[in-house]
């Protein structure tokens, strides 16, 4: 399991005659991952980095998965650098991401203030002449079809908006940033249910910005499960899956024109009336579209296998047994399973999960499932003999191993920020 935080990076900022006192100013924020019930698959405008179709997700609660991430600027900085989880990445400051983010951020910078004074520490020009240095982690698989891109670009973004005190210039500005970095960090930046409309009609792709369908109290009853499969980095990037849907797949074209639209207002109702029946199934739908559209991809990409695939089955047989949807799966661009499912069916839902896709004794359920208590709860759960004779009709074994590891968790707020004592940077200066 990824670490709940991170070591301090030491980083040594020198004196010099004509700086003897060293100036940094900081901020750190955290930021929440999200999962998409319409996907996104496919860039309109590669430079600005846009969609060819709307898409809308759930953001995650922060508690366990979530990227962290410290943004310092100094006229004591001699170039930009930025760490990843512990480790710097060289050459990756000077990145077109990383300076979109940057740039565009700190255009939009103001005066830096004291609140007790009121006097200007930095002008929002000074702020041009300083280099940045950023540090950033995750609490959960990057690269492993997690959304881990969306959280630590927001992240970024939300963190330098603080250290440049950035004020937008029109609504969603800041959205139009983060999605230069990652296409859906934009979703990211804010809480409970969130779309990402795709723009166009504008030559700066400036209408391309994530809007907030119902905020993270709308909804409340509202859960995920989420099996990770893999966390290893996936085989096959989205950047380059989605290059090649573009060029090949015809019927990725169609889903775009015909079909999200059409999801996107059905999705949008059933989020403000909370319509689980609904939500579920446009949900489960639409990633079964989207994977069919890897699949229509010439070479086809495979970002779901064997397991997920028993995964999909196990959620149809619990859904037919209720006579209801009661549990909504969803793949973005990797094995990992979420589902959606509603508080008063979550416990149910999870002892299914443990019962075919168990940890490896019971002894080690704290381990494998971050919500202990519920894990014990879904452990003593009794399920009905009938709905364990369906899903024993797909052939699933009951077998430890295919799953890493479970997460149980709930709709939560965009960017939080975070006091000084959560800074990843330790600076001595000498």
């Amino acid at each position: 399991m990824t670490p709940q935080s991170q070591e301090k990076i030491t980083v040594v900022v020198t004196k010099t005659k004509d700086n003897p006192n060293p100036v940094i100013h900081t901020a750190t924020v955290s930021a929440p991952t999200n999962i998409a019930c319409i996907k996104y698959w496919g860039k309109a405008n590669s430079h600005y980095n846009t969609p060819i179709n709307d898409s809308l997700s759930l953001t995650l609660d922060q508690s366990d998965l979530r990227a962290v991430t410290t943004a310092s600027a100094s006229l004591s900085f001699d170039t930009d650098r930025l760490w990843l989880n512990g480790s710097e990445e060289l050459g990756s400051a000077t990145s077109k991401r990383f300076r979109a983010c940057v740039d565009g951020v700190r255009a939009l910078a103001t005066d830096k203030v004291d609140p007790d004074t009121n006097q200007v520490i930095v002008s929002k020009d000074s702020w041009k002449g300083m280099n940045v240095h950023i540090a950033s982690y995750n609490t959960f698989p990057t690269a492993a079809g997690l959304a881990s891109s969306a959280a630590g670009y927001a992240a970024l973004v939300a963190a330098l908006v603080q250290l440049y005190g950035a004020k937008e210039s029109y609504p969603g500005e800041f959205t139009a940033i983060a999605r230069q970095g990652s296409g859906s960090a934009c979703r990211s930046l804010y809480g409970g249910f969130v779309a990402w409309r795709a723009g166009g009609t504008k030559s700066d792709w400036s209408d391309s910005i994530a809007e907030q369908v119902a905020d993270e109290s709308h909804w409340e009853e509202v859960r995920a499960v989420i099996l990770v499969v893999s966390d290893a980095k996936k085989e096959t990037s989205s950047t380059a899956g989605m290059s090649n849907s573009v060029a090949t797949s015809e019927l990725l074209a169609h889903r775009a024109k015909e079909v999200v639209p059409k999801r996107m207002k059905t999705i949008e109702e059933a989020i403000k009336a909370k319509d689980f029946e609904s939500f579920g199934k446009v949900t489960m739908m639409d990633s079964n579209q989207f994977h069919a559209t890897c699949l229509d991809t010439y070479p086809p990409i495979f970002y779901m296998n064997d397991v997920s695939n028993s995964v999909v089955q196990m959620v149809h047989k619990y859904n037919d047994w209720a006579g209801e949807i009661r549990a909504a799966y969803t793949f973005d661009a990797g094995p990992n399973a979420v589902l959606y499912t509603l508080d008063k069916h979550v416990v149910e839902l999870l002892a299914l999960v443990l019962k075919y896709y168990p940890a490896e004794s019971n002894d080690l359920v704290g381990n494998y499932v971050n919500n202990g208590s519920m894990a014990k709860e879904a452990l003593e759960f009794e399920l009905d003999s009938s709905l364990i004779a369906a899903v024993e009709k797909t052939g699933r074994v009951h077998a430890h191993g295919d799953v890493k590891m479970v997460y149980c968790t709930k709709g939560g707020p965009g960017p939080k920020t975070l006091d000084a004592s959560c800074e990843i940077f330790d600076f001595k200066i000498e």
